[in-house]
C-alpha cells in the first residue's frame, strides 16, 4: 500500500489501521457523546416537567364553555373505555409538588388528602365533586410512579364500576 492511500484512508475515517490506543480514544469520545446527548435529554425533561409544573399550579377559568369542553372530553374518553369493558380512566397525571405534603396523604389514603390539592389538580378535584360525584362516579388519587424509590406522580381515576 502506498503511502498516498494510507493518508487517503485516514482522512475518509478508515478504522481499520487505527492503532490500539487511537481505538480506544475513539470509544471514549462515543460514551462521552452519548452521555452528552442522554444529559441533555434528561436536562430537557426536567425542563418540560418545570413548565408543567408551572402551568397547573396555575388555575384555569371555569367558564361555561370550558365545564363544557371538559365535560365532553370526559364524556368521549369514558365511552371508548367502557367500549373497551374497562370501568375505570386516568383523567389526570400530575406532580406530587402539586401537593402541599407531596402526595404523602394521597400515598397513605388519609381522608382529607383532597385539602393538599393545589392549582388544577385542586380544580379537578372539585370538578369531580361538583358534576361528577352527584352522578356517582367515584375518583381515586394514587402514586403512580416510584422514581429512585420516592413517590412521583399522582393518578386521577374516575371510575364508574
Amino acid at each position: 500500500m502506498t503511502e498516498k492511500s494510507t493518508d487517503a484512508n485516514a482522512t475518509l475515517g478508515d478504522e481499520t489501521f487505527m492503532t490500539a490506543d487511537d481505538l480506544k480514544a475513539y470509544m471514549k469520545e462515543l460514551e462521552r457523546a452519548k452521555a452528552s446527548k442522554e444529559f441533555a435529554v434528561m436536562e430537557g425533561a426536567d425542563k418540560a416537567r418545570a413548565e408543567l409544573e408551572r402551568t397547573l399550579s396555575k388555575p384555569v377559568e371555569l367558564t361555561a364553555e370550558k365545564i363544557h369542553e371538559i365535560t365532553a372530553a370526559l364524556q368521549m374518553k369514558m365511552r371508548l373505555a367502557a367500549q373497551r369493558g374497562e370501568t375505570e380512566i386516568m383523567v389526570m397525571r400530575f406532580p406530587n409538588s402539586l401537593c402541599t405534603d407531596r402526595g404523602r396523604a394521597i400515598n397513605y389514603a388519609e381522608e382529607g388528602w383532597p385539602d393538599t390539592l393545589t392549582g388544577r389538580p385542586k380544580q379537578a378535584y372539585e370538578f369531580w365533586r361538583d358534576h361528577l360525584k352527584p352522578s356517582h362516579y367515584r375518583l381515586k388519587a394514587m402514586i403512580i410512579d416510584w422514581p429512585n424509590g420516592m413517590p412521583g406522580d399522582v393518578g386521577f381515576f374516575l371510575s364508574w364500576a
